[in-house]
């Protein structure tokens, strides 16, 4: 089985919401396992300091919210053109191939097509992330060592 067909696999197992796959063929094992109670997790951890807020200050926040979306359009308008690099996989994101080792890709790099950005460990694998386009890193949205989800942005590129 090669790496590509493992990635899709994981990617398979992510999006289905199984929580354990086992393949075996031809001497080759693999298993995928997924925690079932990691993503609740993460979105009661988001949520529970919204709902200790007093309702009045959710009240008086409402306003200022509906106000908010015509600032932010300029700043959309601006990020338009920029692209998403995106984890194809859960697992530990990694900028660099160890702690002595330069970063693969930083604020301000050109990066082309093919090239490697990130590491991302799954299931002590550790793959390589590589760009699908061209273009200057704007911005790095995950901080090193961090655990990611799938389909979770990593960099904002702008396209060459």
């Amino acid at each position: 089985m090669e790496l590509k067909e493992i990635q899709e696999l994981i990617k398979f197992v992510a999006k289905s919401g199984v929580s354990e796959v086992e393949i075996e063929d031809k001497g080759f094992k693999i298993s995928i396992k997924t925690p079932a109670h990691a993503q609740p997790l993460t979105q009661v951890v988001t949520v529970a300091p919204q709902a200790a807020q007093a309702p009045v200050a959710a009240v008086q926040a409402a306003a200022p919210v509906a106000e908010a979306p015509p600032a932010p359009a300029p700043k959309a308008e601006a990020a338009a053109n920029l692209i998403t690099v995106k984890s194809p996989m859960i697992g530990t994101f990694y900028r660099s191939a160890g702690p002595d080792k330069p970063v693969f890709a930083s604020v301000g790099d050109e990066i082309k097509k093919g090239q490697i950005v990130c590491i991302i460990e799954a299931m002590k694998l550790f793959n390589e992330i590589e760009s699908e386009f061209s273009g200057r890193v704007v911005k790095v949205l995950v901080d090193d060592a961090s655990p990611v989800e799938y389909d979770q942005p990593l960099f904002l590129v702008e396209p060459a």
